[in-house]
């Protein structure tokens, strides 16, 4: 039994969510290879070569896999697992009986495609792995969790990777990197193609990588004001998130969304302010280690979830706490 599970990367360096889907698969058991996808990705499967429990990465560097278009991937993992991939000609022989990816916006998008195209059942956001077969799953936006048994000879799963410890991503002294193997493109997809990427730049860290988050809901009142989360953020050394009502209101871009609809985040430290914790928020930062709720109603959901609670006016208990740091 192999798992091969679907690194996440930016051509240069692999994601940390890769590390805890690894994880993730050691706990099924059996073998476990990555798929390095790319352009140019060499240093990307040198590291993934070095994670503890890899035994081998798979390499397709070509240029119709550098933007994760999903349709391109999606063919190429189809080929892998269906015997079809070129590679050593082994394909199917390898054995494998599950595949995962993180449950990222990159996962979630890659997964359910393959499970179409290999004609099996796709499982989200595993928290859990019970055994080979079984899996934990949070349902009704995080209020209760499903056990839920896949009959399929191949099973494809996203994992939500706040579950999972990050794998060690360095080998133990003297023991030598996984096998590196180049597999070829299974071929681009004719009726897709790459335009255009249009980023955000920014010297924060990555909101679902970050150790601090600070996050601002409906009681932000505009998107002007938060500048003033964002220079705590910046104090804290953290990422800028939000809840759904502040960007559905036009405060801020989605991708700063934290939620059942958004990013899933466990961070040491997480900070909301003027959010008032309605359970589709909570769903996706109810595992931050520490959390501290600003809100001036006392009888606010978030109250619940936080280790620590200041009912108080944000626009005056955040430059109070930013007067505090700068002490």
């Amino acid at each position: 039994m192999s798992i091969l599970v679907i690194a996440e990367h930016d051509q240069s360096e692999l994601a940390p969510a890769t590390l805890n889907t690894v994880t993730a698969a050691g706990q099924v058991g059996g073998d476990v290879h990555v798929l390095v996808a790319g352009q140019d990705c060499a240093g990307v499967a040198d590291a993934a070569a070095k994670i503890a429990g890899v035994g081998k990465v798979w390499v397709c560097d070509c240029a119709t896999q550098a933007h994760e278009i999903t349709e391109n991937t999606a063919a190429l993992v189809q080929s892998i697992v269906t015997g079809d991939g070129k590679g050593d000609g082994k394909g199917k022989g390898d054995g494998y009986s599950h595949v995962m990816a993180p449950a990222s916006t990159f996962g979630k998008a890659l997964i359910p495609y393959v499970a179409a195209l290999c004609d099996v059942q796709a499982i989200s956001d595993i928290s859990e792995v019970v055994d080979a077969d079984t899996f934990v799953r949070p349902i009704y936006a995080g209020n209760a969790l499903a056990k839920v048994r896949s009959a399929d000879a191949l099973k494809m799963l996203t994992i939500r990777t706040t579950a999972f410890e990050l794998a060690d991503g360095a080998r133990a002294d003297g023991e030598s990197a996984a096998e590196i193997a180049r597999i070829d493109d299974a071929g681009a997809t004719d009726w897709v193609q790459f335009i255009e990427q249009s980023l955000s730049p920014s010297e924060r860290p990555e909101l679902t990588s970050a150790r601090v988050v600070v996050s601002g809901g409906r009681g932000m009142q505009s998107g002007e004001n938060f500048p003033l989360l964002e220079k705590l953020a910046d104090q804290l050394g953290g990422a800028v998130g939000a809840s759904r009502a502040a960007v559905d209101a036009g405060f801020v871009p989605n991708d700063y969304q934290v939620g059942q609809t958004g990013k899933v985040v466990a961070p040491d430290l997480y900070l909301a302010v003027g959010i008032s914790g309605a359970i589709q928020h909570l769903a996706g930062m109810k595992d931050s280690k520490v959390i501290v709720a600003i809100n001036n109603d006392e009888e606010a959901p978030i109250f619940q979830v936080s280790d620590y609670g200041w009912n108080e006016d944000l626009f005056v208990a955040v430059p109070a706490l930013q007067a505090e740091l700068e002490k």
